[in-house]
């Protein structure tokens, strides 16, 4: 299976390590993110760039998001496969520490920037010939369990779960498919604390066993395989031995 793929936060990490595995699988990729200089970087790294279109986006700008959905039906007239992993998040807090600042910037990259990436490609698959496509949503752990201080991006994650079980009920009838992946601990720089320390439920401080993130690009590659009748609902990958059975 290949056709017109859409990565957010492509430039780096997880959105990063899934274009590539994308591309190795013959996919043309759209490269959403801020920063149009390592959007450039993740297209040359794959060699195979003239596959791909680099459109700069700030997720949470509804005229941006607009102006990528046209810039894609320009250069390819049609969306396959969104993988919705734009997202962010705040210094740890506890909750009654929480600034409304915090908790609105995280819902705004994490629950409305999804909402509009996903909302545009919905409406482009819906109204392409032949209809239909993919979503796969970026979940996380946090999804399913808490860290300590973590109100914001919990609950946007328990959030994506909620957007990714109507995207499938309601894109049913245009044969638009949607799951979601939820990951824990992979390799990225914003995982690095975790080779440092992070604190556990208890209070304690612990070094946490993390993940090579290209098998979270080959994971994206093998939900995105899949032929229109079949799809992942949920996909949980982690590091073998990070403590999340029992967490909390």
């Amino acid at each position: 299976m290949s056709g017109i793929a859409m990565v957010t936060g492509a430039g780096s990490g997880i959105g990063r390590a899934s274009t590539l595995a994308l591309l190795a699988d013959g996919w043309s990729a759209v490269l959403v993110g801020r920063r149009a200089e390592a959007l450039a970087e993740t297209a040359s790294l794959s060699g195979a760039a003239e596959r791909t279109l680099c459109v700069p986006t700030d997720v949470t700008r509804p005229a941006e998001v607009e102006a990528l959905f046209e810039a894609v039906k320009q250069r390819f007239g049609r969306l396959d496969l969104l993988f919705n992993n734009a997202g962010g998040n705040v210094p740890q807090a506890n909750f009654g520490d929480v600034t409304f600042e915090q908790w609105s910037h995280v819902v705004a990259v994490n629950l409305t920037g999804a909402f509009l990436v996903a909302h545009g490609a919905f409406r482009l698959m819906r109204d392409q010939t032949p209809q239909g496509g993919r979503i796969i949503n970026n979940g996380s752990i946090s999804a399913h369990r808490p860290r300590p201080g973590a109100a914001p991006y919990t609950s946007t994650k328990h959030g994506i779960t909620g957007l990714t079980k109507t995207i499938s009920l309601d894109g049913r009838k245009y044969d638009i498919t949607c799951g979601q992946i939820d990951i824990g601990n992979a390799a990225t720089p914003l995982t690095r604390r975790m080779t440092t320390g992070v604190i556990q439920p208890d209070g304690s401080m612990r070094v946490e066993p993390t993940m090579d993130v290209n098998d979270v690009g080959r994971a994206i590659a093998f939900m995105a395989s899949l032929p229109p009748e079949a799809n992942v609902q949920t996909m949980m990958i982690t590091a073998a031995k990070m403590p999340f059975m029992g967490r909390g």
